[in-house]
C-alpha cells in the first residue's frame, strides 16, 4: 500500500441517513489500523470552508454503529458550489495537514467530489450512503434498507386502520425522483397502486382497480413517490375524491421519519465493508471513486459514472405490483 497519505478527512454530506455513523466509524478504524491520522470534518463541505475539524481516534467512534443520523453533522454548502468556495475548502485542508478525503453521501456529495478533486489534484473517494439508492456502482446505498423497512412498518400500521374503517390511504414516501422505495415497499406491503416518477400515471386504470376493489377490499393502499409527475399524494387524492365523493380517503406523508432511526443489520454491513474498502482503495492510490457492493462483491465506480445513472424502473417488479394487487 501507498504510504504517501498520512491524514484521511472524512466527512458526511447531504441528506442523513441511517449507516453513517457506521461508515464513519469504520472509515477511522481502518485508517488508524494502518497508522493514518483521521481528521473528522464536521458540517459537509460548509465546514469543510469554514474549518470546522478534528483529530479522531478510537474513541471518537465508539458506541456509534447502532445510532441513525451522523455524529459529524450534514449540511448542503452554496459557498462549495463555487470557485472560490471549494478554494477556502482546498486551503482550510491545506492548515489542517489533510491529504486525503472519504465523501460519505449521495449523487451531490459525489458530484461535488468529483469537481473538488480535479480541480486540487486530491485524492478523493466516495461511500454510497443515501436512502434513495439512486446511485449506480453499487446495488444498495447506506440507509436505503432501514429507510424501506422503515416504510414498510408505518404502511403495516396505517393498513390497520384503513381495515378497521374501510378507508383508502394513500400514502407518500420519499426517494425524490428515482421512486425506488415506493416501488419496494408498495409491492412489500401490498399496495393496491404504486406511482412513481419515469411511468405514466393512468388514473383510469386506478380507477378501474378501486371501483373492483370496493367489492371486495375493505383496505386500500395506494404508494405514491414524493417526485411522481400527477403532482404527490395530495393531487392524487384531490382527484380520488372527486371521481368518488363517498369514499373515504385519507392522504399520509410519512416524510422524515423515513431518514432516522437505528440502522439495520445490512445497512451497518454495508457500511462496514465499504468503509474498510474506502480506506484500502485510497492507500492503493485509487481516487475519483466510489466504492460500492455489486453482487456481494466490492467494486469501484469513476464518480463520473455513478451520478444519477440509476434510475431505469425495472419492469418486472411493476409486473408483479400489476398481478399482486388482484
Amino acid at each position: 500500500m501507498s504510504t504517501s497519505i498520512e491524514n484521511i478527512g472524512v466527512f458526511t454530506s447531504g441528506g442523513d441517513s441511517p449507516g453513517m455513523n457506521a461508515a464513519i466509524r469504520a472509515v477511522v478504524r481502518t485508517a488508524l489500523y494502518y497508522n493514518i491520522q483521521v481528521t473528522g470534518i464536521r458540517r459537509g463541505y460548509e465546514g469543510m470552508i469554514n474549518g470546522d475539524m478534528f483529530i479522531m481516534d478510537r474513541r471518537s467512534v465508539a458506541n456509534i454503529v447502532q445510532r441513525g443520523g451522523t455524529i459529524l453533522k450534514t449540511a448542503r454548502s452554496d459557498q462549495f458550489r463555487t470557485p472560490e468556495g471549494r478554494k477556502k475548502a482546498y486551503q482550510q485542508l491545506q492548515k489542517n495537514k489533510v491529504d486525503a478525503l472519504v465523501a460519505i453521501g449521495g449523487d451531490g456529495t459525489l458530484a461535488a467530489a468529483h469537481i473538488f478533486g480535479q480541480e486540487f489534484n486530491i485524492p478523493i473517494v466516495g461511500m454510497p450512503a443515501t436512502i434513495d439508492n439512486d446511485l449506480f456502482g453499487t446495488d444498495f446505498t447506506i440507509g436505503y434498507d432501514t429507510a424501506i423497512n422503515t416504510v414498510v412498518n408505518a404502511v403495516d400500521r396505517i393498513r390497520d386502520t384503513a381495515e378497521s374503517h374501510d378507508r383508502l390511504f394513500i400514502v407518500e414516501v420519499m426517494g425524490r425522483d428515482s421512486g425506488l422505495i415506493a416501488l419496494r415497499t408498495g409491492i412489500a406491503t401490498g399496495a393496491e397502486a404504486i406511482l412513481i416518477p419515469g411511468t405514466t400515471t393512468d388514473i383510469e386504470a386506478i380507477y378501474s382497480r378501486l371501483e373492483r376493489d370496493r367489492r371486495h377490499k375493505a383496505s386500500k393502499i395506494i404508494i405514491v413517490a414524493e417526485g411522481e409527475e400527477e403532482g404527490g399524494a395530495f393531487k392524487i387524492g384531490d382527484q380520488i375524491k372527486e371521481k368518488y365523493p363517498n369514499y373515504d380517503t385519507r392522504v399520509s406523508i410519512l416524510g422524515h421519519i423515513q431518514r432516522g432511526g437505528s440502522p439495520s443489520c445490512m445497512d451497518r454491513v454495508l457500511a462496514s465493508r465499504v468503509g474498510v474498502a474506502a480506506v484500502e482503495g485510497l492507500l492503493d492510490g485509487h481516487r475519483n471513486e466510489m466504492f460500492g457492493l455489486i453482487h456481494n462483491t466490492i467494486t469501484s465506480t469513476n464518480f463520473s459514472q455513478t451520478i444519477k445513472h440509476n434510475t431505469i424502473i425495472n419492469p418486472n417488479f411493476l409486473k408483479i405490483v400489476e398481478i399482486l394487487s388482484l
